[in-house]
């Protein structure tokens, strides 16, 4: 497995920022930072899962050369 790329990364702070946005949010009864939080969380997974994909993308076509080489 290699390491996570920049998408993935940026995608588990946003989604750490957005969880502790929606946790003050709900704390202080304050709908607008709670729903905001909750929007960032989601982006932040999207963003993550896309750049999990675009890794395994990555793994796969050095795989294939690897093979095309041998």
């Amino acid at each position: 497995m290699t390491l996570p790329n920049t998408s993935e990364i940026k995608g588990k702070v946003k989604r750490a920022k957005g969880a502790v946005k929606e946790t003050i949010g709900r704390a202080t009864l304050n709908p607008r930072l709670e729903n905001e939080g909750a929007a960032d969380r989601r982006k932040g997974a999207g963003q993550e899962t896309l750049g999990r994909a675009r890794r395994k993308v990555g793994d796969a076509v050095k795989e294939l050369g690897k093979t095309i080489r041998n």
